[in-house]
């Protein structure tokens, strides 16, 4: 059977001096499967987007802040994921140079910059605390995942560089 996931784009702002990270602490709307989470910045991508484009508006609309450098950390299926159990497909972002002043929340929560070593401190999605040490690491090169998903949990993590 052909794998049809939900296209989506997660973005990590990091502060000039490169030791913060921009997050939403998902606390806004109840009923949220979110909710209490701290997450970097992102959604789904629409029908006549490119997925850098797709981050940059997404960037935008959350954080009023204009993406003038980004990289493609890496790629992450992760099927079974959604609420209902649908299939997502991110691709995940590492924005160094933006212009702008972000809020202090939007329509999800609080934004609030982050020390980039207290993150792992935060309540998080579990399967986060895998992919993200990939994000902020020192290697060049991209990483492309698989986080297989049941009932809300990860039950697998691998991936592969190139």
């Amino acid at each position: 059977m052909p794998y049809t996931p939900i296209v989506g784009t997660l973005g990590y702002i990091l502060s000039p001096d490169r030791r913060k990270v921009l997050l939403v602490h998902r606390n806004a709307r109840p009923g949220d499967e979110h909710l209490g989470k701290y997450n970097g910045l992102g959604g789904k991508l629409e029908a006549d987007e490119d997925v850098v484009a797709g981050m940059r508006r997404e960037i935008e609309e959350e954080a009023g802040l204009a993406c003038d450098a980004l990289q493609l950390r890496g790629t992450i299926s992760w099927p079974g994921f959604g609420k209902n159990g649908e299939d997502w497909l991110g691709f995940v972002f590492l924005i160094t140079k933006f212009t702008g002043t972000a809020p202090d929340r939007n329509e999800e929560g609080t934004l609030e910059w982050v020390d980039v070593e207290r993150i792992y401190d935060l309540p998080m999605w579990e399967g986060d605390r895998h992919f993200l040490p990939l994000v902020f690491d020192d290697d060049p090169r991209a990483f492309h995942g698989v986080m297989p998903y049941k009932d809300g949990r990860p039950i697998g993590w691998n991936y592969s560089r190139i």
